[in-house]
């Protein structure tokens, strides 16, 4: 098994810090996409929308996208449990994850794709050029996770993680979609929001946050 990886790349980070806090290690395979090394023909073929991270298994199986990787090690590994315990607690952190997905990291992916000089010609992801960037959409993504903030510093008020009293995948898909939206120099604010600058502390002082 190993998993193809790129340090920098924020949806592989998602899978190593999950990998950390299970103690699980698997062998990583970089794939330099700022040098567009995903759109070589040998990955093509292991991932045809040329993205990572992708897990390959010792029989072949290719497993592309960081949930559907998280949730075979969670079947493989299930302590500790990163996706939830029981029938509602797996729906909770299930609605809380996509919540951070759609409302925090897909935006910090439009701000960073559309004001980055690195994408000027890949404003989508997995697209080798071609596509312009959007300078409109980086306002709006802007205004978005302006929102997410808000969401989060409600959500964290009565809760000492994303989705409850324990951390789970949820907190790693927030605390990446933060770390990313830095890149285009996006920040928690500082007052508004004190509850996410608190659980972002804590989240950053794990092990798993370095991994």
């Amino acid at each position: 098994m190993r998993l193809f990886d790129f340090a920098l790349a924020p949806n592989p980070r998602r899978v190593r810090m999950f990998l950390a806090e299970k103690s699980v290690e698997i062998p990583l395979v970089q794939i330099n996409t700022r040098e567009r090394a995903q759109f070589d023909e040998s990955f093509v073929a292991i991932n045809p929308l040329s993205m990572v991270p992708v897990l390959e298994l010792d029989d072949g199986t290719c497993i592309a996208e960081s949930v559907a990787i998280c949730r075979y090690i969670e079947e493989l590994h299930p302590e500790p449990p990163l996706m939830g315990t029981d029938a509602k607690d797996k729906a909770i952190v299930e609605m809380w994850n996509r919540r951070v997905e759609f409302m925090g990291y897909a935006p910090a992916s439009e701000v960073v794709r559309n004001a980055l000089p690195m994408f000027e010609d890949r404003g989508l992801s997995g697209m080798p050029g071609g596509v312009p960037q959007i300078p409109a959409l980086v306002e709006r993504g802007k205004q978005s996770l302006g929102r997410f903030f808000a969401l989060l510093h409600r959500q964290l008020a009565d809760n000492s993680f994303v989705a409850g009293e324990a951390f789970t995948i949820a907190d790693i898909t927030a605390f990446v979609t933060i770390e990313f939206a830095k890149r285009a120099d996006v920040e928690v604010p500082e007052r508004g929001t004190e509850n996410v600058v608190r659980w972002h502390a804590e989240i950053a002082s794990r092990p798993s946050a370095a991994a």
